[in-house]
């Protein structure tokens, strides 16, 4: 059989504006955005995103152009990213925490009409107009007469421009169409993941990311949408609190960030779970099924908005799923023939019309991932090449088995390591960069870079790449080495890169008094981080982010922190450390507060939200 697919969405699915105004005239008075700065019903909602499109539309911006957003988590955001589309333009999210060198190189490479942004003077090219969020009000001062028609897309009309890491060295930015965007949400109520009723969603992702797209756009259908600002989405408890207070019923998060929150939410209801982002590990499979947690697997490219394929988190372990409505996939060898034995890999291909219109700016780069269709029911299609390798089981489940190239997906970011290799080697004095994903403990994979050059220390190089990229494309460690290894054929053998150092195995310390005999806090504390960190000394100046740490390493010192020393710490404890002393020194309060309440061990079932 050459392909599997869901039988295609039967008419063409109705476009999101024309949704959002319908939930506006049913439900004025709903909640719309609940945000840290406030909330909107769908009334307040409609008259702010009507007024700020109006603002841009004043400002130049036409039916196809694009609109920069560069705005916190807040709920200015779904207003700004509503109302590029109701001006008529694709938005391109701009992430503040991003480098303003980044910053600036997207801005100028999407062409911007216009941005909307906080800051009084944002990282983008010269002449560019920027407006407030808050330009609605002006806007809003115009009589009836003023105001342009109501906008309504062209299902071929962009819908966004997300940029994403690219193998050359620079970002590259995908295009999206209206139709895609609308067919996935169509597409994912067919499937029954989203339910008919509205919901309360969790807005997870960061707008930088595709995933960010299918929880945004459920306020188009009339869910409440709730925004995770960073504050909370750094602080399980704290997530968890408000998932609690706000009802959440449905939240999108990778594998890894539910590592995070798995403690906080024993004993809690959680809500249906959307993982996708990175393959589920087999553990967390299990963990997941066994406990009857209602939760869904996606998998997709941003190439074809956001989610493929899907599949219940149930039976025995990790499968890709099968594709949603209007999607054809196909398994398919080097020459582009079906792979059809059991067990056999092949290349997965999707097509279908949620393919994005390709990489702007790059038509040689698109030709080679978007390839004419030659199964498709209907001349001129195409299908997208993933990179990605899977295989049916004997069970005829897809399994996902690897890449055919060197994408890697780290905490649910999609990183090409040529980027990461060619910031390294733009920095001065460096001869040779490469870099190699790496796992430091089972489960805790990390980037590792290495370089040839000469008088250059490790935390120079860290320093430099963290002015340049964003800090998910940041390795954890820098070596530098005399040379690196080649193959045969002269080409660097990433194999063969030595692993970082690992620290030692920890020998027993002398006992120092405290709260345990085995040693004093200070001492138990700087072992926890050179075994979590993987490092084999750390000093009272070290900060914990310098060392390679992340949100699921910091999680980790936390929880060996709590159980050795029997203490009530927070995640923003490490978080908000400027370095071992300072958290030494909160490690000291927490102990001097008492000790911890017990915990629950989890014990989330599969419910039935209403």
């Amino acid at each position: 059989m050459t392909t599997f697919a869901e039988p295609a969405v039967t008419t063409a699915a109705v476009d999101l504006l024309s949704r959002l105004a319908a939930a506006v005239d049913a439900h004025p008075g709903r909640a719309a955005v609940h945000a840290v700065d406030g909330s909107l019903d769908f009334a307040e909602l409609d008259r702010r995103t009507a007024g700020l499109a109006r603002a841009l539309r004043g400002a130049g911006v036409r039916r196809g152009d694009r609109v920069g957003v560069h705005l916190a988590r807040t709920a200015d955001l779904p207003v700004a990213l509503l109302a590029a589309w109701r001006a008529g333009a694709a938005y391109v999210p701009l992430d503040p925490a991003y480098p303003a060198e980044r910053i600036a190189f997207m801005a100028a490479d999407a062409r911007l009409a216009a941005v909307v942004s906080a800051d009084a003077a944002p990282p983008v090219p010269a002449g560019v107009p920027v407006l407030r969020p808050g330009a609605h009000a002006d806007a809003d001062a115009h009589t009836d007469e003023d105001r342009a028609p109501e906008y309504v897309p062209h299902p071929l009309d962009s819908a966004y421009v997300i940029y994403t890491s690219g193998s050359t060295g620079r970002p590259k930015g995908v295009e999206v169409p209206h139709r895609a965007v609308a067919g996935l949400a169509a597409a994912l109520e067919l499937s029954g993941a989203y339910r008919p009723e509205p919901g309360v969603v969790a807005w997870n992702a960061s707008v930088s990311f595709d995933a960010s797209v299918q929880q945004w756009i459920r306020i188009c259908r009339g869910d409440t949408l709730v925004v995770i600002d960073d504050a909370q989405r750094a602080e399980p408890a704290r997530l968890v609190r408000l998932l609690a207070e706000h009802g959440v019923t449905e939240l999108d998060l990778t594998p890894s960030h539910w590592q995070l929150l798995r403690e906080p939410l024993a004993g809690a209801r959680v809500p249906r779970l959307f993982m996708g982002g990175e393959p589920v590990p087999a553990r967390t499979w299990r963990e997941l099924a066994d406990a009857r947690i209602d939760a869904l697997n996606l998998y997709g490219p941003t190439e074809c908005t956001v989610d493929a394929l899907t599949t219940p988190i149930a039976g025995s372990g990790p499968h890709l799923g099968e594709p949603l409505p209007g999607v054809r996939a196909y398994l398919l060898d080097a020459r582009l023939a079906a792979v059809t034995a059991a067990g056999a890999v092949g290349e997965l291909y999707l097509a279908g019309p949620g393919l994005a219109h390709g990489y702007p700016g790059h038509p040689g780069l698109t030709a080679g991932r978007f390839l004419a269709d030659p199964f498709a029911p209907e001349p001129g299609a195409r299908m997208y090449r993933t990179g990605d390798q899977a295989r049916r089981s004997a069970e005829g489940l897809l399994e996902y088995v690897g890449r055919v190239d060197r994408q890697v997906k780290l905490r649910g970011f999609r990183i090409e390591l040529g980027e990461i290799e060619y910031a390294l080697g733009a920095v001065a004095g460096v001869t040779a960069a490469a870099v190699r994903l790496y796992e430091a403990a089972p489960g805790d994979h990390r980037l590792a870079g290495y370089v040839t050059a000469a008088a250059l220390r490790p935390a120079d190089l860290l320093s430099e790449l963290r002015r340049t990229l964003p800090a998910h494309l940041v390795p954890s460690t820098v070596s530098v080495l005399d040379a690196l290894p080649l193959t045969p054929n002269g080409k660097v053998d990433h194999s063969a890169l030595p692993a970082p150092a690992a620290a030692p195995a920890a020998a027993e310390p002398t006992a120092q008094g405290g709260m345990d005999e085995r040693g004093g806090v200070d001492e138990q504390v700087a072992e926890v981080w050179r075994t979590v960190l993987g490092v084999p000394e750390v000093e009272r100046t070290d900060d914990f982010l310098s060392l390679g740490g992340h949100s699921l390493a910091a999680l980790r010192v936390v929880h060996l922190l709590r159980r050795k020393l029997n203490v009530e710490l927070q995640l923003r404890d490490l978080l908000d450390a400027a370095d071992l002393a300072g958290f030494t020194a909160a490690v000291r309060r927490a102990a001097a507060a008492g000790p911890a309440a017990a915990r629950p061990v989890l014990t989330a079932r599969r419910e039935a939200v209403r």
